[in-house]
């Protein structure tokens, strides 16, 4: 049994070796990193654990699960970056334990073991399991939801079928009290596409599909209707228009500025998903006779365009949106580099040729960034032509030149990983590639992204940590920001104080008690008040 799990917990050590350090290098980012801390420091300080907060007033993009996670990890680390960001490294740790698990599962550990180092060595996914943001958590439990319903409808075992249900049921339960509905949505769109496939036949007993629908509705409702119980549907309506918003674009809603053109999460995909999105395509022109359990590849390959679809059809595109596409997609590649492994394909010259042309690339900007930043004042600043942005780059930042050691080692990680990727040597191809992106990753924590942080964010940072446990207002004029909140450490107003009168006039005015009544307009006007009080009446 010892046995057994060796392999786990030597993931879950050299996981963390090179998931954990420097996880506080840098400052939070405005805004989905600071806005997610701020609401969980929020919660931790009016104890209010059921209703999301920022700036002490009803948040209703998201709801709580991820933030009572955060709170717990801020709780135990401080209410500091390493506190926001360890969230998605437990539950990355976590993600690597479950891939090679399944993997195993599949095939055997081999596979397992490489799909682990693929998952860990591509660049976006990496990264996010060292962020702040939800998607990492939100993307595991659609995932496991996945997974687990195909083991329902693939298992004979009419019992363990309907633990497969429930468990299918309990993780998109989770998903949706994580980030909302769209977690389901993904399932039912890739579960319909695999019955239309399916030439429309019975996918699962109608006993495991109410099993399923009955555990999903109870574990979302335990937040959603204890919601509506205490405050009324006001977060339900709120939410859904927010998401409404988001799926279509309304002009000055919550889509403002994310409209981007429709092929824009492909080339995301293309680029931050190094090297996997390349070695995937090797199944576009596979041979057809592989084996695939569980109909697992398809199930894959359906996942993967959903999701891809899916947002690149929405308004709203965000980078976070395709994040989902990195479990499936990471799947693709290592399937594809197994059967390599086995001799039953081959890695193609233009393959192998794209991965180390992209290796190069990256090392090539990871050296350019620094030599670039010690110029910028003849190379870039004359090129800028907002004022605000100029303004950022002229800060005085200390860029010694021993930066382009981390562009370097990496590119000769990436030369060798090809080296191997060259012989076919596909499993020390994922081990070397996976060392090259820990190079990257960790390197730049330590000395590229600091720097970097401190043209886009460091003056407003600095200036707003001045201001911790100062009688002070702090709003920013111009551009949305959570940056005040958090590093202010702002606290709940007194209900004698100006700006909490300002407000309360404001709302009696239009005959509101409460924030939370206000509609889209109201709360452009109660927003733009209080700036206005903030600007000439304070």
């Amino acid at each position: 049994m010892i046995a057994r799990y060796n392999k786990q917990l030597l993931i879950l050590i050299l996981g963390a070796i090179v998931l954990l350090p420097f996880l506080g290098s840098t400052h939070l980012f405005d805004w989905d990193e600071i806005n997610f801390a701020e609401s969980s420091r929020e919660m931790m300080l009016t104890g209010n654990y059921f209703q999301n907060q920022i700036n002490f007033e009803p948040f209703w993009e998201k709801p709580p699960f991820f933030f009572w996670v955060q709170s717990l990890s801020m709780l135990v680390f401080g209410q500091n970056e390493f506190g926001a960001r360890f969230p998605n490294v437990l539950f990355g740790l976590i993600t690597l334990i479950f891939v090679f698990n399944i993997g195993k599962r599949l095939y055997n550990e081999r596979f397992g073991i490489m799909w682990v180092l693929l998952y860990v060595g591509t660049i976006l996914p990496h990264m996010y399991i060292r962020s702040g943001i939800i998607d990492p958590i939100f993307n595991l439990f659609i995932f496991a939801s996945v997974y687990y319903f195909v083991r329902t409808i693939e298992d004979s075992n009419h019992k363990k079928s309907r633990k497969y249900a429930a468990v299918s049921g309990l993780f998109i339960g989770l998903a949706i009290i994580t980030k909302g509905p769209v977690g389901l949505l993904i399932l039912l769109l890739s579960v319909s596409i695999y019955w239309i496939l399916n030439r429309f036949r019975p996918l699962a007993s109608l006993q495991n599909l109410l099993l399923f629908i009955s555990v999903a509705f109870l574990t979302s409702i335990l937040w959603f209707g204890y919601e509506t119980i205490q405050n009324g549907p006001w977060f339900l309506i709120e939410f859904v228009g927010y998401q409404i918003e988001l799926l279509t674009g309304a002009e000055g809603g919550a889509a403002a500025g994310h409209q981007q053109p429709f092929y824009y999460h492909f080339v995301v995909v293309l680029f931050g998903c190094f090297p996997i999105s390349i070695l995937a395509l090797g199944n576009v022109f596979g041979s057809k006779y592989l084996e695939d359990k569980f109909h697992f590849k398809r199930w894959m390959n359906i996942l993967f365009w959903v999701v891809m679809i899916l947002f690149s059809i929405v308004s709203t595109k965000i980078i976070h949106y395709s994040s989902m596409v990195y479990l499936p997609l990471s799947f693709l590649a290592t399937y594809f580099l197994f059967q390599v492994d086995r001799g039953r394909e081959k890695v193609r010259s233009w393959m192998r040729i794209l991965v180390l042309l992209f290796g190069i690339l990256y090392a090539l900007v990871l050296v350019l960034i620094p030599v670039i930043a010690k110029k910028k004042d003849d190379w870039l600043i004359p090129l800028v032509q907002d004022p605000f942005v100029q303004s950022g780059l002229s800060m005085d930042v200390n860029w010694s030149g021993f930066e382009i050691t981390v562009g370097i080692l990496f590119g000769i990680v990436m030369l060798m990983a090809a080296s191997q990727l060259f012989k076919n040597n596909v499993f020390r191809y994922t081990m070397v590639n996976a060392v090259g992106v820990a190079i990257f990753m960790l390197g730049s924590s330590i000395w590229i992204l600091p720097k970097i942080e401190q043209y886009v964010q460091g003056p407003a940072v600095e200036f707003c940590e001045s201001l911790q446990n100062r009688d002070v207002y702090i709003w920013p004029i111009g551009h949305k920001s959570y940056t005040h909140y958090f590093y202010a450490k702002t606290q709940p107003l007194d209900e004698n104080s100006g700006l909490a009168k300002q407000k309360a006039t404001f709302l009696s005015s239009i005959s509101k008690e409460k924030s939370n009544q206000l509609n889209g307009a109201e709360r452009l006007e109660y927003i733009t008040s209080i700036q206005d009080w903030l600007l000439h009446g304070a």
